[in-house]
């Protein structure tokens, strides 16, 4: 059996939830194009689409909307670490643990039928925000801002991080960005979920193991990276050296390639257009202007176009993030698509078990422990 390290191209599953054309740059949510979908949808409409395989009725989203707006409060046992999770671990380590302490105050408790793990679902894209506001107040020092129920999910989410409710160009403008990252196929974090509820393991088990993954700068971390590039370029005109002297040196470009898009990621597309539009809106265009010259200096050295990370960069940062907020923001958006994706391996289940190729010694024999020698294999001493 021929090994394919990282699986490219194996076909791990069947889903109904998204697809990509790479060769033409496309991406679909059950059938509806990305690009669609940012300009006439919400984030909300697109979580129960990726759920349903079909976009609500307006009572269908008036109902998921209540339920999410109620299921916004953190249980008081998760609310009480926060203070110590705010001073003793990074923003991901904080949500990490947080979805998993949450667990053991949900309705539902350990139920696992299909109508609990519905109920979980919704749930817990709904708490996202809420951890991550209430661990950026406290380590800010800043009193803690309760949920409005009277914003939608994304624009209730800047007001806890700020504690002033957005512009409507703001709050459109994340909740766009929330879209974008509700879903993409088979990734290292949605693998690594549906991998835990192949076992039959509960729904908060499975989306803790697809944030660990996300944490990984080789995934979710590359936004972050590549945010902290454009802040040591600093100004426009000193981009074009600092992106060939990383060539130079062998040094990885964060933001750019893509495993399996061979033209320009379509959510790239979305997301430099918004960074302009928001660079605009507040005045400074200058995180757009230093993330288009490197684009251009790096599409003329390596031919690489921009993935989803680059240009989430600078319009987060528009947004007021903090840096190390982003891949978290990152994490709130896909945990509709991981929740989905967990919820279709239960209705469907195999146990995901792939074999290996064994490429270690063979053939060797125990040595007593006064026998061996520091440095040699077990199989030299015998000899």
């Amino acid at each position: 059996m021929a090994t394919v390290k990282g699986l490219e191209e194996i076909v791990a599953a069947q889903t109904a939830i998204s697809d990509i054309d790479g060769k033409l740059g496309k991406l679909w949510y059950s059938g509806y194009s990305i690009d669609e979908l940012v300009e006439e949808s919400t984030f909300e409409e697109v979580t129960y689409l990726v759920h349903h395989g079909r976009l609500p009725t307006q009572s269908e989203l008036d109902e998921l909307t209540e339920q999410m707006v109620n299921d916004r409060d953190a249980a008081e046992f998760v609310t009480a670490l926060m203070p110590t999770l705010a001073e003793q671990t990074s923003p991901m380590s904080m949500l990490r643990t947080g979805v998993s302490a949450a667990s053991a105050y949900d309705p539902d408790g350990w139920d696992q039928s299909p109508e609990a793990n519905s109920r979980k679902a919704v749930r817990i894209t709904a708490l996202m925000p809420t951890l991550i506001a209430y661990y950026d107040r406290h380590r800010r020092g800043l009193d803690i801002v309760e949920p409005n129920p009277k914003l939608p999910h994304a624009a209730n989410f800047l007001y806890m991080l700020s504690g002033e409710e957005p512009s409507q160009e703001a709050a459109r403008a994340f909740d766009q960005t929330f879209i974008i990252y509700v879903d993409h196929t088979m990734n290292a974090s949605t693998f690594c979920a549906r991998v835990v509820a192949s076992t039959l393991s509960d729904i908060h088990s499975a989306v803790v193991a697809a944030i660990a993954a996300l944490k990984g700068p080789l995934h979710g971390g590359a936004n972050e990276q590549a945010q902290r590039m454009l802040e040591e370029i600093g100004e426009v005109d000193r981009a074009e050296s600092y992106v060939k002297d990383l060539f130079e040196r062998k040094q990885r470009i964060m933001g750019f390639g893509h495993r399996v898009y061979k033209t320009e990621d379509p959510r790239a597309t979305i997301l430099r257009r918004l960074s302009r539009e928001l660079g605009q809106a507040v005045g400074d265009t200058k995180w757009y202007d230093i993330s288009e010259r490197v684009e251009k200096v790096v599409m003329e050295e390596k031919g690489l176009y921009p993935n989803v990370d680059f240009y989430a960069g600078s319009v987060l940062h528009y947004l007021g993030l903090s840096t190390d907020l982003f891949t978290p923001m990152f994490a709130a958006g896909r945990t509709a698509g991981w929740t989905a994706h967990i919820r279709e391996q239960y209705a469907d289940n195999r146990l995901i078990r792939p074999e290996s190729d064994y490429i270690g010694p063979t053939d060797q024999h125990y040595v007593p422990i006064e026998d061996r020698t520091e440095g040699s294999n077990e199989q030299e001493a015998a000899s």
